[in-house]
């Protein structure tokens, strides 16, 4: 897995005065977009705990639009980042939510084309670290730290084992694995050590009966 240096333990450089609130806000709206990973035409904000409470006096409003730009914690354009998504006509909104068990900053992110949405639910939970747990209703967990396959396919055995040997034929360790099932169909996210080329990529994507592979890269 990752190798941390003196930086990970400080904590990020970023634009803002929270790594909780901004950097995190950021890496979870942009870890939304890569997984969205369509045009961005109109995003609710639905805001949990203390994200709810605080979001625009610690920055998490710019934080999270200018993650959903594509922006890195670092990016001057942060202070910007409202001004610039109405620029590109991108319709955002913040709403107070109660998400139950949740972190407290936890955020689920909701994209809306005409009648279609799809969201994400992810908690920033220290030091600019983040949480993905919910995409579209199918819990994970992932932290974006590692190059992460999602799979989805039929629950049936033997899947899991034609993945990993397409890994191990590469060289490829999975670093940590979870498997949810529902109505006979699996979803599986695997974060991976080390880099991962399209190629294999390509190579899971045509195993018979896999429904659907995405690899979202580190952050």
């Amino acid at each position: 897995m990752k190798n941390y240096g003196l930086f990970d333990v400080i904590g990020p450089i970023m634009i803002g005065p929270s790594s909780s609130h901004t950097a995190g806000a950021c890496r979870l709206g942009r870890m939304a977009r890569i997984i969205y990973n369509k045009e961005i035409k109109k995003v609710i904000f639905h805001l949990h705990g203390s994200f709810k409470n605080t979001y625009q006096g610690h920055g998490t409003d710019k934080a999270l639009v200018a993650g959903i730009l594509g922006y890195d914690t670092d990016d001057c354009r942060i202070r910007n980042a409202l001004e610039i998504a109405k620029e590109k006509k991108i319709d955002y909104s913040f709403v107070p939510i109660d998400l139950s068990f949740q972190h407290p900053n936890t955020v689920k992110i909701e994209f809306i084309d005409k009648d279609k949405s799809f969201y994400v639910i992810g908690s920033s939970i220290g030091g600019g670290a983040i949480e993905i747990t919910n995409i579209n209703g199918v819990l994970v967990k992932f932290s974006g730290l590692y190059d992460t396959l999602i799979l989805k396919y039929p629950d049936k055995y033997g899947m899991i084992a034609k993945v990993s040997n397409i890994l191990a034929e590469n060289k490829i360790n999975m670093g940590s694995i979870i498997v949810n099932r529902k109505e006979n169909v699996a979803s599986a996210i695997i974060e991976l050590d080390g880099d991962v080329d399209e190629k294999i990529v390509e190579k899971i994507k045509k195993l018979k009966d896999m429904f659907e592979c995405m690899i979202l890269r580190a952050l």
